[in-house]
């Protein structure tokens, strides 16, 4: 047989490519078709509305036709009132973000599909299961007050913690979230091991690290109150997005850096499946993507950066650790006792 193809040859293997690539573009055109005779989608959304949620929802509307009702709420509230409409057969939300609920997988409440546009992204940022896709992350690092603590003086390293300067002017969420005290003990014992990062943890205790029941934000805006001095566990862009509005606050590089993701899932049995399916795949386009970005979001495409670059480990150049929500679902009990003990 020859190895050479003439026109002929050609037009065929034209035809084949095109009869194998049909399906995908049907099926596309087909879920649109099915979300906009649905109507509507309902999104809950750990996201700021005037920020993001918002302005990406128009964005959707003027795209597609479909209206997006929206609920915002923390992530712990909102996989209270998924468990309960599910088990009340009232189900209201078609999809949801949080920093991943894996209790409302293991219940049956979630259902198996994330978008071939999130397949497109980094492995780390979707589910081999098909459960989760992340839509954006959160950066954690020690944010401060630079009327407080001049710049270029600020503790580099978790060694730098122990210094006796900083007794006393630490603060961290008490919530025992990956964005609170907890989150530190598993970067600590993720990073040294069990026993140098216990032994580490111990003389972290002597710091007397205020404890505060509050969200990180709150925190970030106490710290740029001049309450506290330095926060640990704080959200980077928190700290860039007070600094450009004139706000005393950077944050610091700290190696390596808590990553979590923000994560989309599907609930189960939903009234609106197809605006849901839509709304997931928006969420995870370069056009959504975008949208993070200019609402000062990090977003998990690598083709869109931060509007602050360094934000992002890998533009920033400096080594994090990510964690995606099994991660975090199996090791936080544990992180949980031993920051009670320790530091309570």
């Amino acid at each position: 047989m020859s190895g050479k193809s003439g026109p002929g040859a050609r037009a065929i293997l034209a035809i084949m490519l095109g009869a194998l690539a049909s399906p995908a573009s049907a099926a596309d055109q087909a879920l649109v078709d099915a979300a906009k005779k649905e109507g509507s989608v309902t999104w809950y959304t750990t996201l700021i509305i005037n920020q993001f949620t918002r302005p990406a929802s128009e964005a959707f509307e003027k795209k597609y036709g479909i209206k997006v009702d929206y609920v915002r709420a923390d992530p712990n509230d909102i996989g209270l009132r998924i468990s309960n409409e599910a088990k009340a057969g009232r189900v209201q939300a078609d999809l949801f973000d949080s920093f991943g609920l894996p209790a409302l997988v293991r219940a049956g409440f979630v259902e198996k599909w994330i978008p071939d546009t999130a397949k497109r992204l980094p492995r780390q940022y979707w589910d081999r299961n098909n459960y989760w896709a992340a839509s954006n992350i959160y950066v954690l690092t020690p944010g401060f007050n630079t009327e407080l603590i001049k710049k270029g003086t600020e503790p580099k390293t978790f060694e730098d913690l122990l210094d006796p300067k900083w007794r006393g002017k630490m603060v961290w969420s008490s919530r025992l979230t990956a964005s609170g005290a907890p989150g530190f003990v598993g970067a600590a014992l993720t990073e040294m091991g069990e026993r140098k990062g216990l032994d580490y943890l111990q003389k972290l205790s002597a710091q007397k690290i205020v404890n505060v029941d509050a969200a990180s934000r709150q925190i970030m805006d106490q710290i740029i109150a001049g309450e506290y001095s330095m926060g640990l566990q704080m959200f980077n862009h928190h700290a860039v997005i007070s600094a450009g509005q004139g706000a005393p606050s950077a944050w610091i590089p700290m190696e390596p850096a808590t990553v979590v993701l923000n994560v989309v899932q599907m609930t189960s049995n939903s009234p609106h499946p197809n605006a849901g399916k839509l709304l997931f795949d928006f969420l995870e386009s370069e056009e959504a993507q975008k949208i993070f970005r200019d609402a000062d979001y990090i977003p998990v495409d690598p083709a869109v950066p931060p509007r602050e670059p360094t934000l992002r480990p890998d533009d920033g150049k400096f080594r994090a650790r990510y964690f995606n929500p099994d991660e975090l679902d199996a090791a936080m009990p544990k992180w949980q006792e031993l920051y009670l003990k320790i530091f309570r």
